[in-house]
């Protein structure tokens, strides 16, 4: 028997298109011999839909598509295709999070995922019902085990602390499973496909069960998902993996023999740059925009953002506004024309220094006897994001922000400033990781001039300012932050490990400080295992 794992792109909410991008895989399957097509999770949905599961007609106009859809593939491979279904019982949630055979024209049996996760950026609990018993497709005689996604992330040998009491594999393979298959819609993070591999493979070893993981692929939203779907062999060897970032279908014997091993860069550079030219064109390409701007300052969080943006849409359509003042570096503005040069992307300078004049003039008894502060930095922050949003509004051009983590974290950035946009590019990417990537970028093409990878970051809003006159040295805060936001480690527990103390509890503080900045933030794409999104849900009025 061969399977064919349909590694499609889907979009939430859109149940024509996504309908018609999986019936576009099966045919492709056909005519590669298979005879079960196998699609991720929900991809009749596009995951995750969250609300729109609330929608009683949005779930049955999806459960109606099941029936077209069978019958347009009547003479196709049969098709397990993941899918919200209405639980008929009148306790519990109200549906179920399903794979459904579509078989000889007709809608089939039903399975249904276990374990439903509530944690980082899922809240699976909200909308379905789990499973309670095996969920076993016999299917040409073989028995083959039905799982979804977090069911296969929960192996008593595997984990040392597990999310849940039961293990749904284990009941598979105590029921007779002689195969696995899981479906996924699994976000991305740096690191995790090689994760997820040993997983796999440490759980197909040990039942000695070939096991197919099919994973989707794109962007929707502030999550990414990379593909990879793989297969590995009852001795737990990888036998197949498909292409990452990139709609694929895999050809799979069940037995686990399969096509080949797809190439691959495991460097967190490399996937990190991958993951972000995907999400922003699949964010661009789904909220139906065409092109984009963004503000060029001269430091590296702008160039990279240019460099991602032009591989996403192409350089064509990416349009770089300068907005110099009189604190902007002669060599700032040079950089940024040289960066758009090098990369093809059209400019606009806007000087917005006579524009600052006149904010002081209007300003001046309002504030007559009182230094200046960061308040005039801010209203500079402030001319720019209101130009840039005029230019989005005037051209129709999705705004990307370009701030990265580090700022977001402890509130290094300006509200309705250069936080305005539609999307924060990198807002995931600390700033050290920032310079890898642009470094790893360099040496593919050398597009962004070295005078941005080498000069001291500095949002230019006084003489002589730099990043480090406020924060931390990068080196440093990064490391507090990835302990504090993505491991939750505490101020003791960070001082325990040898960072200096009042660095750690001051950098917390502006971590606490920033919260209703970050409630105000564009979408952030997700690259690292804890994002400021839908996986941080923390309070803003709170104690110390």
């Amino acid at each position: 028997m061969r399977l064919a794992l349909l590694q499609i792109n889907p979009t939430a909410g859109d149940l024509d298109g996504n309908s018609a991008l999986i019936a576009r895989g099966v045919r492709v399957a056909q005519a590669l011999g298979a005879d079960l097509a196998v699609t991720p999770e929900l991809a009749l949905m596009g995951y995750l839909p969250r609300d729109l599961l609330m929608n009683r007609g949005f779930v049955q106009r999806g459960c109606q598509m099941l029936a077209s859809l069978a019958a347009g593939l009547a003479q196709a491979p049969a098709l397990l295709v993941g899918v919200a279904t209405p639980n008929p019982s009148d306790m519990g949630r109200p549906l179920r999070n399903s794979a459904v055979l579509l078989q000889d024209g007709a809608v089939g049996p039903a399975f249904h995922k276990t374990l439903l996760p509530t944690y980082d950026v899922f809240d699976e609990d909200r909308y379905f019902e789990p499973a309670h018993e095996p969920q076993v497709l016999e299917w040409r005689g073989c028995r083959l085990g039905i799982s979804i996604c977090e069911d296969v992330w929960n192996d008593h040998d595997f984990w040392k602390r597990r999310r849940y009491h039961r293990d749904p594999v284990e009941v598979l393979a105590q029921a007779g499973a002689q195969a696995i298959l899981n479906l996924s819609a699994s976000p991305f993070s740096a690191g995790k496909q090689l994760f997820r591999e040993h997983m796999l493979s440490h759980m197909a070893q040990k039942y000695g069960l070939p096991v197919a993981y099919v994973n989707q692929v794109g962007g929707n939203d502030d999550l990414i998902f990379d593909g990879r779907s793989a297969v590995f062999d009852a001795r737990g060897r990888l036998a197949a993996r498909a292409k990452g970032f990139q709609e694929d279908v895999l050809i799979v014997d069940v037995d686990g023999s399969a096509a080949g091993i797809a190439d691959d860069d495991f460097a967190p550079e490399a996937e990190i740059w991958n993951a972000l030219v995907l999400g922003i064109r699949d964010y661009v390409r789904k909220t139906h925009f065409h092109q984009v701007l963004l503000g060029l300052s001269g430091g590296i969080d702008s160039a990279l953002t240019a460099a991602l943006a032009a591989e996403a849409v192409g350089p064509e359509n990416v349009l770089g506004v300068m907005m110099p003042s009189r604190y902007s570096s002669a060599g700032s503005v040079d950089d940024s024309v040289a960066l758009a040069h090098h990369l093809g992307i059209r400019t606009l300078t806007l000087p917005i220094s006579s524009i600052m004049k006149t904010y002081d003039a209007a300003l001046a008894d309002a504030f007559h006897g009182r230094a200046p502060d960061v308040t005039e930095e801010n209203i500079q922050s402030r001319i720019r994001g209101n130009l840039l949003m005029a230019l989005s509004n005037k051209y129709g051009s999705l705004l990307l922000t370009t701030g990265n983590k580090s700022e977001m974290a402890v509130g290094y950035c300006t509200l309705y400033g250069d936080m305005n946009g539609g999307l924060a590019v990198i807002g995931d990417v600390p700033k050290t990781m920032v310079y890898r990537v642009a470094h790893w970028r360099n040496r593919r093409t050398p597009d962004i001039p070295e005078a941005i990878l080498t000069k001291a970051p500095s949002a230019e809003l006084r003489p002589g300012q730099t990043d480090q006159d406020t924060l931390p040295p990068y080196d440093v805060l990064d490391q507090i932050l990835e302990l504090h936001v993505e491991q939750s480690q505490s101020a003791d527990e960070i001082v325990a490990q040898g960072f200096d103390e009042p660095t750690v509890k001051r950098v917390l503080r502006m971590v606490r400080m920033a919260e209703f900045k970050r409630k105000q933030a564009a979408p952030v794409l997700k690259v690292t295992s804890r994002a400021f999104g839908t996986g941080w849900r923390m309070p803003i009025a709170r104690g110390e």
